[in-house]
Order: C-alpha cells, then structure tokens, then sequence
C-alpha cells in the first residue's frame, strides 16, 4: 500500500531512489545534498536497498563511477551540490553523448566566493547545455515523483540521457513536508527495468567514447540535439502514466496557477512558486488579475507550451534565482530562453527579470508585491523600462 509520511526532501530523494531499486550509487559528501547519501547508505546497510554503495574521491569521481556503471548495465545514481556540481563538469557531456541514462540529484547551492551555503540555481544551472535532462521540484513530494519520472524518460530508448533532479538547497532538502510513498506494485508498473543498449560485456566487446575524425563531429553533434525532439514526447507519456497509477495531477512542462485571465504573471522555477502562489491569492483580492507559471524542465525547454501558457498575458516578470554575468539582459538565465519562446508571438508580453533569493535569501510576500506593482505599471505605460531588477539589495 501507498505510505503517506512526513520527511525532508532529501529523504524523498532517498526513497525514490530506493522505490527505482538502483544498483550502483556514489558518494562523495557536500551539503546540503549529503543526507540524500546518508539516507541511502542506512538503506542498504539495513538491508533494505540491494545496491553497490561506493564512495566517490570527489566529485569527478561519483559522475565516473556511475557512467562506467550505466555503460555496463545498472541503474546508476548519485548526487551533489554547489560547487560539487562544477567539480565534476568535464564528464557531463560524456555521459550525455554516450546515452548514460543515470540519474543526479542535486540539492541547489551557492557557488563560490564567498563561501555561502544558501540555496541558489547556478549551480545545476551551469550544466544546461551539455545534454542532461533537467528540471526541479518544488516539494519533498516532486522530488520523489521526479526521481522516477526522470527514470522512465531517461531511460526510454528513444532518449537514453542522463539526468538532473533539482531542488533547493535547505528550502527543500531540509524541511520536512507530507510525501506520499507508492506502493512498489505501483512502482514497478510504471518504471520498467532498466535495458541499455550495447552494455560493456567480455563476451560481446564494444567500444565506448572511442575517438573521431573532425569530420564526425558535426553528425554526431546533431544526433544528440535531434534526441532532444523526441524528448518532450516521452514526458508526456511518462507524466500522464505517472499521473494516472499514483493519482497526481502533474502538467507536463508548466504547472499553471491562476492564469486563464491573468493580465501580469510570474515565471518561477522551485520552491519559490510555494510563496508565488500565496502572493497571487493575495493580490487577486487587491483585484490585480495576477497569475503564475512555473517551470518544471529546464531541458528540454518547453517552447510551445511556454507560448501557449503565457502568450496572452501583458506582462511577464522572471523570478530569477541564477545568475548571467554579462548575459544579454545582465541579469539571470531564464529570461533569454522565455524571450526567446515568445518571439514569433504575434502579441508579445512585455518581459522584465528579478534577481531573487540570490544566496540562500527567502523571496517574502512583499517582493512579489513589489514586482507586481512593476509589471502593472508595464502594463499602463505599455513598455519595459529595465530587463533586470535586484531584490534585496
């Protein structure tokens, strides 16, 4: 039977892994990601996971370890945070390009300097573009249903990639929240053993990751952006057997709140949409028509359903909780992207960003009304005055 319990979002990080029955997991210890490790190491100590637990040198290592353990056939898992993350950077693009389907949680963390422990998206953000799946949770609960969710679409033979597991650092991974465990009846419905294609074996021996002439590269490099284009497909897929064997009630791409009728709208990604959506109660009783749209992947991006989402709207203000140094609109990541999405719009909104809970800072009730007052006053004035504004400061 389903559990209904209370734990962090490490711990749900924990049993998702668990309910997936991965078989090769390694650790390497940073916070505030290191209890999603602790969590699975007393499992197996306990008995209750049947897995290889390793401990990793570093972070380099852990993403190793578990891209020679998926090219030889397991379910491979592991983890990290801040500048754990970064550390491990030269294999990212290796595991994407060799259709390494393991998987990587990540409990957001700020990078250094100057040495701070607060939650913040740069740190996974880094990573978009060497071919992970990506995306975040906003709640011990999505992190679980992620955890599998990701599975199953990475490892689709019509995908095979890896991927990232996202959430804040302490706002998530550490507070304690209700979290409804599946039965593994359920589970093993919905998440088929894992089958790689051309696994290392003794017996049949093939080479992984060889080296290419110039020549290969570009078909090569356009093979693993077409696997992109199938991906959205399979989400869909995925979500709607998820949602349907476990009874949620998961969008695809964009988790809409309030947004049929809204004239402004907030663009948030993660737990911030929990504040978000209390703001937009708030100032709907103000009669302020506000709405808000959270991202659930960031790769792949969610093009036409961002459009479709927001492309009635007047004005759009970009929670950002990463940072571009020297990015178009110097401020954060996502406004490029969501700009981008909304360009062949006959009617754009106007769009404006907030540099956000930079360094672990709460977004409080207030700065959501202060950005709406911003984007209302877009709207009267029809224009965007700035690209970026810093909260905070």
């Amino acid at each position: 039977m389903a559990k209904e319990l209370i734990m962090t979002g490490c711990r749900a990080a924990a049993e998702g892994a668990k309910a997936a029955e991965v078989e090769v997991i390694c650790s390497f210890p940073i916070r505030p990601y290191t209890a999603i490790m602790m969590e699975l190491a007393k499992m197996v100590a306990d008995g209750e996971l049947n897995a290889e637990f390793i401990h990793g040198e570093g972070e380099h290592a852990q993403l190793s370890v578990v891209l020679g353990a998926a090219a030889s056939g397991a379910r491979a898992y592991t983890g990290s945070s801040g500048v754990g993350v970064t550390y491990a950077m030269e294999i990212y693009s290796p595991m994407a390009g060799g259709r390494y389907p393991a998987q990587m949680a990540i409990a957001d963390r700020t990078l250094d300097p100057p040495g701070d422990f607060g939650s913040e998206h740069t740190d996974a953000m880094c990573t978009r573009d060497q071919g992970w799946l990506l995306g975040w949770a906003d709640s011990p609960q999505e992190v679980y249903d992620n955890t599998l969710i990701n599975y199953r679409v990475g490892e689709d033979h019509r995908v095979m990639l890896p991927q990232m597991v996202c959430q804040e650092g302490y706002f998530v991974s550490h507070i304690p929240d209700k979290v409804i465990l599946g039965d593994q009846s359920q589970v093993k419905k919905f998440l088929p053993p894992y089958r790689p294609i051309g696994p290392l074996s003794t017996t049949k021996p093939v080479s992984h990751g060889p080296q290419i002439r110039p020549d290969q590269g570009a078909p090569m490099d356009a093979m693993r952006a077409a696997v992109f284009l199938d991906v959205p497909k399979v989400i869909e897929e995925a979500t709607a057997d998820f949602n349907r064997i476990f009874g949620r009630n998961y969008d695809p791409f964009v988790d809409q709140y309030k947004l049929a009728d809204a004239e402004i709208a907030f663009f948030v990604m993660g737990a911030h949409a929990n504040t978000c959506r209390k703001a937009v109660d708030r100032l709907r009783k103000q009669g302020v028509k506000a709405g808000m749209a959270r991202l659930r992947w960031v790769r792949p991006w969610p093009t036409h359903q961002l459009a479709n989402a927001l492309g009635h709207v007047k004005a759009i203000g970009v929670v950002e909780t990463s940072t571009s140094y020297g990015g178009a609109m110097r401020g954060g990541n996502l406004i490029h992207e969501l700009r981008a999405s909304l360009y062949d719009l006959d009617q754009r909104p106007l769009v404006t960003s907030f540099m956000a809970g930079l360094g672990g800072e709460t977004i409080w009730p207030a700065d959501f009304d202060y950005m709406a007052k911003v984007l209302t006053e877009m709207v009267k004035e029809k224009k965007t005055k700035r690209y970026v504004y810093w909260i905070g400061m």
